[in-house]
């Protein structure tokens, strides 16, 4: 027997962006329903290094990532809990005089976004940060930027959209979407379908598949970062860490663990499966050392890999449909939304309640691929799932 959902907004899509506009959707008194094929957070929002960073983003991301900083200052306020949001700084490294050259330049770009970055460079670096390898030769320190707990995120603004009304539900596939006139009506795993005047793709890494179906093909990749995290240490990685290149990055959390990524493992997107590999988890490790020498007795007590949909401009996409009225996309975050996700939320319910958001997101629409079709199919639906 079909159950049947009548809303104001189906969201596809169960990661921080998906469950923070479900609440703040439900903020602005819309019905909402939330439909995510596994648990709230389990794929890349969920898995990935912690990092809330505004620091060496692409500056078409800058205004959202000031936006969104905000928002994580207020966490506890908002949902009740802050999610080991800790604002350590995040310190970003330099190996040569070139690394050094590109971040003054970055530096002074920032500042026009409101974004102060304090170079930091000769003596002060060895003094201040004691346990930084020999090869780093300066930094920049953004003070406000810092680090909080992936697993933690999505479930907790599902939790608080659900307190406010909102239908969450988990382990719930969907698998196809029609246009019935106005509504849309998406048909989903468990015999349940959801009718919706609005739809929402926070689909993640299968997002290009909900953007497709509805004529927007999109150049979408898949990566997988691969993260490893150490036993509990003695606290000495006073901030997080990143480096000119982007090949490693470390934090140290208040249990002591030490997290620590770069490069990628293996995943297949339809399987739906990802995993570390033992080579570049081995080159990770040798970076680490290279700029923290320090963590060469720490033991490595857990490795993983995530789901990332990667585009090929770094850039995600984010705004209404070109071909399908009140269709809303937000995916393709190419390893950088945890940050971004909380303000994500808050832009989707401004582009359903007030049809255009106060953040700038010319940069991030869909048609900048050029690979909208001649009109949009009948249906959007993900590949087959396993067990369906």
């Amino acid at each position: 027997m079909t159950e049947r959902v009548r809303v104001d907004v189906a969201i596809v899509g169960g990661g921080i962006a998906g469950c923070s506009a479900a609440f703040h959707l439900r903020r602005n008194g819309l019905s909402v329903c939330l439909l995510e094929k596994g648990a709230l957070g389990s794929q890349a929002s969920g898995v990935n290094f912690g990092g809330v960073r505004q620091q060496g983003r692409h500056f078409a991301e800058l205004p959202l990532a000031r936006r969104s900083r905000e928002v994580w200052g207020r966490l506890a306020e908002l949902i009740g809990t802050d999610c080991e949001f800790v604002p350590s700084g995040h310190l970003k490294l330099a190996r040569s005089e070139a690394d050094l050259d590109e971040l003054e330049r970055y530096a002074d770009a920032a500042a026009e976004f409101g974004l102060a970055l304090q170079m930091i460079s000769g003596a002060r670096i060895r003094s201040e940060y004691p346990w930084l390898g020999e090869s780093v030769i300066g930094a920049s320190l953004a003070a406000e930027d810092g680090q909080a707990n992936p697993r933690l995120v999505a479930p907790a603004f599902g939790r608080a959209a659900r307190m406010l009304g909102a239908d969450v539900r988990e382990y719930t596939a969907m698998i196809e979407t029609t246009c019935d006139g106005d509504r849309f009506r998406v048909h989903c795993a468990r015999g349940i379908e959801v009718s919706a005047r609005f739809l929402v793709n926070t689909a993640g890494a299968w997002g290009g598949y909900i953007a497709a179906a509805f004529g927007e093909p999109v150049p979408i990749g898949t990566t997988a970062p691969n993260m490893l995290v150490t036993e509990p240490l003695p606290s000495f990685v006073t901030r997080s860490i990143g480096v000119c290149g982007g090949d490693v990055y470390v934090r140290q959390v208040a249990r002591g663990n030490v997290v620590l990524g770069g490069g990628h493992g293996w995943a297949d997107l339809g399987l739906e499966r990802s995993r570390p590999l033992t080579d570049v988890s081995t080159r990770a490790i040798d970076k680490a050392l290279e700029v923290i020498p320090a963590l060469k007795s720490a033991l490595v007590i857990r490795s993983w890999a995530g789901i990332e949909g990667q585009m090929p401009d770094h850039l995600p996409v984010i705004g209404f449909s070109r071909t399908a009225p009140n269709v809303i996309h937000a995916f393709g975050f190419s390893g950088h939304g945890f940050q971004l996700g909380p303000v994500i939320g808050i832009i989707i319910a401004e582009l359903v309640t007030n049809g255009a958001s106060l953040s700038p997101l010319a940069a991030f629409d869909i048609g900048r691929f050029g690979g909208t079709a001649a009109r949009p199919l009948a249906a959007a639906a993900y590949p087959a799932q396993e067990g369906e």
